[in-house]
Order: C-alpha cells, then structure tokens, then sequence
C-alpha cells in the first residue's frame, strides 16, 4: 500500500476553464494548498477519447438521466414535453451526449495530482458538481454559477469548469487512461519536508 503522501488524482480543466484563462488559478489553487502536479498537458479531446473516459455502463447513465429528471420534476418541467422522454436511460444517454460535445468543444488542460489525501483535497478545493450549489472559495463557487436546470433547459452540458476523480478506482483509470507512465514525474517539492 502507498504512503498517503503518494495518493494521487486526475483534474482536467475543461473547454470553459481554458477559454476564461482560469488554468494558472486553478493550478495556484492546487499547489498552493500543498498538492504537487506530476504530470500537466494541454490537449483537445475527441469524441473517441471522451467516449471512453466515462463510463458506458447502463447504471452510470441511468443515474445521470435520473438526476436529470429529478431537476425536472423539483422544477415543475415537463421533460417528457422537452426531452421527447422520461426514461432515465434515454434521458441519461442525452446527457452523456451533451458532456461528449461539451468536453470536445475546445482545448482542455490535464493534470495528475498527488499528495496526501489528493482525491478529497481536490474534490474539495473544486466544490460541489453543481457550480450554483458551491461555496465561495471553491473553483465552481468563484468561478461559475450554472446550473442543472438551465443547462437541461438549453440541452447542453453543465458548465462546471473542472473534473475531479471521484474515487481510488477511478483515479487510476483516469491517470492511466489520459498519461503514460514516462509523462508523470516524481521529484521533490521543498515542502515535502515540512508537510
């Protein structure tokens, strides 16, 4: 098992954050907070490479046609009427669908991440998915105030900035998936000491 010290998580800064020149904010914010980049790049992704990022699972798009519908309903929206359907697994492939889009519309900036406890701390420092739910002094809270209802009422994707892995498992896929391994770096911040 890894030292603490040595966990680590993907952040890819997306079309929004690269196109509002948030990348130096947001890699301050990171490494500020003690975290070390060890792998950092700029790309634009395709549809392919998008595609295979999230899960194709039908439980992984269900659930994202359920909170898709829930934001309906706690709206009084007809999404049947908007979306031409109320099955989570249609609605949930819509969705899957605008975040391909959204995420292949411009350029984006990947990073992998490591230090101690570096999924949560990133998570953390991120804020919330919902960038209108987030607190001031997270990256969505400063940065961002859309929403699940205005994005779903435009069809599109919501604009959140960033992508944070959620958990050990993910994280690793997403590292090997977006880096080779000769593209992460180990070496020694100054305050590897003192922290």
């Amino acid at each position: 098992m890894l030292h603490p010290k040595k966990e680590r998580t993907l952040l890819i800064l997306k079309p929004d954050a690269v196109k509002r020149g948030l990348a130096g904010e947001i890699v301050s914010r990171i490494e500020s907070r003690g975290l070390k980049i060890i792998a950092l790049r700029m790309f634009w992704a395709n549809k392919d490479q998008i595609d295979r990022h999230y899960p194709q699972d039908e439980k992984w798009i269900k659930r994202l046609g359920e909170k898709t519908l829930k934001n309906y309903a706690e709206y009084n929206f007809d999404a049947k009427k908007e979306l031409g359907s109320d099955d989570s697994l249609v609605v949930g492939g819509m969705v899957r669908s605008w975040l391909i889009d959204y995420l292949t519309s411009g350029p984006m900036v990947k990073m992998v991440i490591e230090g101690i406890h570096a999924i949560n701390m990133v998570r953390k420092i991120a804020g919330p998915t919902m960038p209108a739910e987030a607190d001031m002094g997270t990256i969505r809270g400063d940065f961002s105030v859309d929403d699940a209802t205005a994005a779903n009422r435009d069809k599109r994707s919501i604009r959140n900035l960033v992508h944070a892995s959620e958990t050990h498992e993910e994280a690793e896929h997403e590292i090997s998936f977006w880096f080779a391994p000769e593209e992460i770096f180990e070496y020694k911040r100054a305050e590897d000491d003192v922290m």
